[in-house]
Order: C-alpha cells, then sequence, then structure tokens
C-alpha cells in the first residue's frame, strides 16, 4: 500500500532532474500549471510536472517511487472530472510533449503522449489517410485512445483503440518499454482500453485508414420537432449500413460571440456524421432524414480533417459538467418520448447538449487481437452535458443529467463508457466480467504498489 500522508514535495530536487518544468502550490504559476482542459474542475495534486521528453518522465516516475507518490497522466484534462482525488499524486502533463511521424506505406502514425488529433487529421488527410479520431479537434490523442475512442468512422473500423499498433510507457521501475503484439502483449491488451491506470504513455502508434473523402455534415431543426425527428431518425439507424455513423442531440446554444450569428441563442434537434462512400450513395441513404426539411444541411464531400469540426465542439478550455455514457438497447419510439420529456421542449433542462451516439456495426463485434474494451455492449449511447456559469447553473445541470439517466435507465444495458463518464464510479462497469479481473491481473503485475492510476482508477486484484 502507498502511504496516504507523504512528507512533502521539495519541488527544487524534481527540477533538478528534468528539462521540462515543474509546478508545486504557493508557486506563482501553480493555478495555471493544475488546469485542466475542463476549468470546472480545481484539481489540486501534489504537484505538477510538464515534462519535455522521455527521460523527463523516467525522472518522475524514480522520484515517486522515492518518496511513495501516486503518478497520473493527463493531456488535455478533458475527462477530469472522474477523478476521485489528486491528493499525494504528481501530475504529469503532457502536453509540451508534441509531435507526429507518418509513415505513408505503413499507413501509421506515430504521436508523442500530448499529441492532439487535429496535429494528426491535418497533416494526414492530403496523403488520403485517416486516424480514428475524436469528434473535437483538442482532444488528445493518447488518453482518448488509452480510453477506447468512438470516432466519425467507429461503425465501420470499430473503436480507435483496437487500431493501435503498439504503445511506448514508462512502467512503474522507472523503465521504458515498448508494448505491442508481440512484446508485453498482457500489457498491450490492458493498455487499450483501460485507461492511463499501467504506465505513463511516451508515444503511441496508431493505424490509419486509405479515405480521401467522407460523406459528412450535420443537419438541424427547431427542437420543437425534436419528438418527430427523433424517432425518424431511430427508425431509419435500425437498417443503417456499418459505412454510417451519426448521432442525434437536443441543443440549447447559448448567445455567445464565438457561435455564429444564427445559431446563437437557439434550441435545435441536430443530427450529425459521416458516410464513407461515394456522394450519390450519401445522398440516397439521406434521402429519409432530409424528407424531414431540414432548416439548414451542410452534409457533402470533404476530406477526412473535416470530421474535425462538423460537432461544433468548444476548443479550448471551456467549464463543463458532463455525465452519461449509458449504453442503450433498442431505441423505441417510447424511450425517444422519455429522453425528449426529460430534456427537450417544456422540460425546462438546464443542459446544454443532450446527445443520443449510433453505435452497433463494427462497434458491436471483437476484432481479432483486440484490446481491454473490445466492444460496446449497447445500441446507442446517451451523454449529457452543461455550462456551470454560476452555482445555482451548476446544480440545476446535476439535476438534469440525473433525470435524463432516471428517465432512460429502463432501455439501459448497464455498461457505459469510461471516456464520456466525468465521475468516480466503479469502473467494472466498462468491461465485460472478463475483462476486468484480466485488467486487475495485470495491474497487479506491472504495477503491483498501486504507483500508476488513471482518472478511472483500476486496482490491482
Amino acid at each position: 500500500m502507498l502511504i496516504t500522508d507523504p512528507p512533502g514535495i521539495d519541488p527544487s530536487s524534481l527540477r533538478n532532474r528534468m528539462h521540462g518544468r515543474v509546478s508545486a502550490p504557493g508557486d506563482l504559476d501553480w493555478d495555471e500549471a493544475r488546469q485542466a482542459w475542463n476549468i470546472a474542475v480545481d484539481q489540486r495534486p501534489a504537484a505538477v510536472a510538464i515534462p519535455h521528453s522521455t527521460d523527463d518522465v523516467i525522472a518522475i516516475v524514480d522520484f515517486a517511487n522515492e518518496r511513495g507518490l501516486r503518478v497520473t497522466a493527463q493531456g488535455t484534462g478533458h475527462n477530469a472530472g472522474a477523478f476521485d482525488t489528486l491528493a499525494d499524486t504528481i501530475l504529469v502533463k503532457t502536453q509540451e510533449m508534441r509531435g507526429v511521424e507518418i509513415d505513408t506505406e505503413a499507413r501509421v502514425a506515430r504521436v508523442a503522449a500530448g499529441t492532439l488529433w487535429i496535429e494528426v487529421t491535418e497533416p494526414a488527410s492530403p496523403l488520403g489517410l485517416a486516424p480514428l479520431a475524436g469528434s473535437s479537434p483538442d482532444v488528445g490523442v493518447v488518453g482518448y485512445s488509452l480510453g477506447g475512442g468512438s470516432s466519425w468512422l467507429a461503425r465501420k473500423y470499430g473503436l480507435s483503440s483496437n487500431s493501435v499498433v503498439a504503445i511506448e510507457l514508462v512502467t512503474a521501475d522507472g523503465e521504458l518499454v515498448r508494448a505491442d503484439a508481440e512484446h508485453h502483449a498482457d500489457l498491450f491488451w490492458a493498455l487499450r482500453g483501460g485507461g492511463g491506470n499501467f504506465g505513463i504513455v511516451t508515444h503511441m502508434e496508431i493505424r490509419l485508414y486509405p479515405l480521401t473523402e467522407v460523406y459528412a455534415g450535420m443537419m438541424f431543426w427547431p427542437w420543437e420537432r425534436s419528438a418527430e425527428v427523433l424517432k425518424a431518425w431511430a427508425e431509419w439507424t435500425r437498417s443503417a449500413p456499418d459505412e454510417v455513423t451519426t448521432s442525434a442531440r437536443l441543443m440549447q446554444i447559448p448567445p455567445l460571440p464565438d457561435i455564429p450569428e444564427f445559431l446563437q441563442g437557439r434550441a435545435l434537434i441536430v443530427i450529425d456524421g459521416a458516410y464513407v462512400g461515394d456522394e450519390t450513395a450519401g445522398a440516397a441513404l439521406l434521402q429519409p432524414l432530409r424528407d424531414l426539411g431540414p432548416e439548414m444541411d451542410t452534409f457533402a464531400m470533404m476530406p477526412p480533417v473535416g470530421l474535425s469540426r462538423i460537432h461544433m465542439d468548444p476548443e479550448g478550455p471551456t467549464p463543463a459538467i458532463a455525465g452519461g455514457g449509458q449504453m442503450l438497447g433498442e431505441l423505441t419510439d417510447e424511450a425517444i418520448d422519455a429522453f425528449v420529456a426529460a430534456v427537450g421542449p417544456g422540460s425546462g433542462s438546464a443542459l446544454l447538449m443532450s446527445e443520443l451516439r449510433h453505435l452497433g456495426g463494427a462497434l458491436s463485434r471483437e476484432p481479432e487481437g483486440h484490446g481491454a474494451l473490445a466492444r460496446f455492449h449497447g445500441e446507442y449511447m446517451m451523454f449529457g452535458v452543461g455550462i456551470p456559469v454560476t452555482p445555482e447553473l451548476a446544480a440545476a445541470i446535476h439535476v438534469g443529467l440525473a433525470t435524463l439517466a432516471d428517465a432512460l435507465a429502463p432501455w439501459a444495458t448497464g455498461s457505459s463508457y469510461l471516456n464520456f463518464v466525468e465521475e468516480t464510479v466503479d469502473p467494472a462497469q466498462f468491461y465485460s466480467p472478463e475483462a476486468y479481473a484480466r485488467l486487475r491481473r495485470v495491474k497487479a503485475e506491472v504495477d503491483p504498489s498501486g504507483r500508476f492510476r488513471g482518472n478511472h482508477a483500476i486496482s490491482a486484484d
């Protein structure tokens, strides 16, 4: 067991071992250093270390071993709210470890720990290659992939974690190892879906897919038509091919200056997504949705880099309270009515966005050589988020998230997706019982003292 109240940290001792920066409580840069992307989360670790290299990461782990401290890594902090505590923990911010190398022949991208998805999609797209990137351009590649990763190409190609080729990381004994299908195979399995519980990743290699264009975009309608549009979308998804991945969202857009004027202050029902195929086939596929007469329709052929912004996710540090990630089974008309009653017109919900993502396809199948998160156990996924600009609104958002979860509980499968769960929960709900038991065994083998912890902590068996 780790000691629970270790001696105070002398930041100068760690600084002397690193080229990167170290910040501790009382330093002038402390508040800036400990901030996550989600600025609503008040992170209070024992210290923040910002490495520049693998050698810096090794120095941090050695320092933590000497002083009985935990270590956790964070690229951006999009899912920072899931930590129960960072006491006695060095928070390793990998934001300055950036870089992308693309092997066009092998169709593999090698990325450094702090690399953002837009830094991969931008150079890959002109080469006719696409990663299984997140829906937001400023999400980190590593954290997203360690947790699973569900992209706009997911129903065609599966979870992003299962397209990881190799991972280099510093383990609990301060050693740099390369884990892949032939080396440290159990660790490689655990890393792909098990989060940041097994070491500090320094580099990751991910598979790219030959793709020059996709048919993608968004449609929206006034939210008074939410039930009608959602029921039509749900019916449409039941026969949709694996080549198309979509989501449907109820949105209450605030009147903020960085939002296009025609959207400011509006409430909408939005359907967005991507089809892997040509324009003619894509247009025919989406015709039932177009027949609903959307107010705006941006679906068109675009290079894969265009997928980075069709979801209109906020970029840069943002306050947010989010919840959900629950998997749903059949999305019946009754489920749609419950969803709309909870967060749609007349509900009074404080949620900025309430989303349903269509899963199935490759997301429902276990690929050969998969990682700990082999597939999703559901046909749809639910997620909600609000922006807590006042304490009163923060309280209302929590009520809205609970209301949403309760409303759709009859259709929940009991499984959740760790990248979309932003509170402390039992991580067993993310995995099959067999996979969770194996994750705990791997944890006991590679990190018996519990040196590392992900935002969803997995303890040793």
